[in-house]
């Protein structure tokens, strides 16, 4: 049962940390692969599984965001939302490979959504990217590298 509620609690924290809500996955992830009871290939491999979800939450809000943008309540103004409009035409799809970054990375997965970038490459590439940072972080952690 402990196994489960480890996997669950990962799962979770990474699923917040990918959305815009503030959270931090690093910690449990790290603190799991300290504690040597797990599979590092099952919690890297649940990490990014709930960091993705995560981030394709966002890219659903940015896809219906058109319909709620002018909204008296809606809490991004037209300035911001076309710098970032901007930002992300200037480089692409390739800037979701920035995905994992903090503050930039889960506002940018909206973006993708709002600007219509296919659900293929947009998960394809947060995977790489996300994915990547967790095996980054877990091979510091355990000396692999």
């Amino acid at each position: 049962m402990f196994d489960l509620t480890a996997y669950l609690g990962l799962f979770g924290a990474a699923f917040a940390a990918a959305t815009l809500v503030p959270a931090q996955s690093e910690a449990v992830l790290v603190g799991l692969l300290l504690h040597g009871g797990y599979s590092a290939t099952g919690l890297l491999l649940v990490a990014t599984l709930g960091n993705v979800l995560g981030s394709l939450v966002n890219w659903l809000l940015g896809r219906s965001i058109e319909r709620l943008r002018h909204k008296r309540w809606f809490p991004v103004s037209e300035q911001q939302l076309e710098r970032a409009q901007r930002r992300y035409h200037r480089f692409g799809r390739w800037s979701l490979l920035l995905s994992w970054v903090p503050i930039i990375g889960d506002p940018l997965t909206v973006v993708a959504g709002m600007l219509r970038e296919p659900l293929w490459s947009f998960l394809l590439l947060v995977t790489l990217a996300k994915g990547g940072r967790y095996l980054l972080l877990a091979s510091v952690t355990l000396g692999w590298l």
